[in-house]
């Protein structure tokens, strides 16, 4: 049975510091193979907090890193640059995506969203986009999901 730590770690830039040395140093793997094993798999978190889980087998020392993924708001949030989404969505607009940007988020959130396929993950991104008040090729996040529904964009999706 292994011991499971869970930490929230800056993407890419996990150190042997609190909070990750006072909690794996008691199970006596190697600090230096742990810290450099999450900022490999998190380095396409940078800048983003990332919450990563570590699981130890006591007996043989060996780790498994589980990374979660930051909230799709986050992303989007990363990907422009911004701060904040709009305080009124729907009215403000604080930012706008392109198209490729959309899909590379929705790629990065494969895996930890209910989406069966890389179309539904990017309708789920274009639905965040409407809450947060970012627009997607210069149009209204709710228009392009009704173009994808026609079929439009499938070839940017593939």
């Amino acid at each position: 049975m292994g011991s499971r730590i869970k930490v929230l770690v800056e993407g890419g830039k996990a150190a042997p510091g609190p909070p990750l040395g006072p909690a794996l140093g008691p199970l006596g793997v190697n600090l230096g193979q742990v810290v450099a094993k999450i900022n490999e798999v998190t380095s396409a978190f940078e800048g983003m907090k990332v919450p990563v889980s570590v699981i130890v087998d006591k007996k043989t020392k060996k780790f498994e890193i589980e990374v979660g993924s930051p909230p799709i708001a986050a992303l989007i949030k990363k990907e422009l640059g911004l701060e904040k989404g709009a305080k009124t969505a729907g009215t403000e607009v604080v930012g706008n995506l392109a198209l490729p940007q959309v899909v590379k988020i929705a790629k990065l959130k494969s895996g930890s969203t209910l989406a069966r396929d890389t179309k539904a993950a990017v309708k789920e991104v274009l639905g965040t986009c409407v809450s947060i008040g970012v627009t997607v090729e210069g149009k209204d996040a709710r228009e392009m999901q009704r173009e994808m529904d026609e079929g439009k964009h499938d070839e940017e999706l593939k």
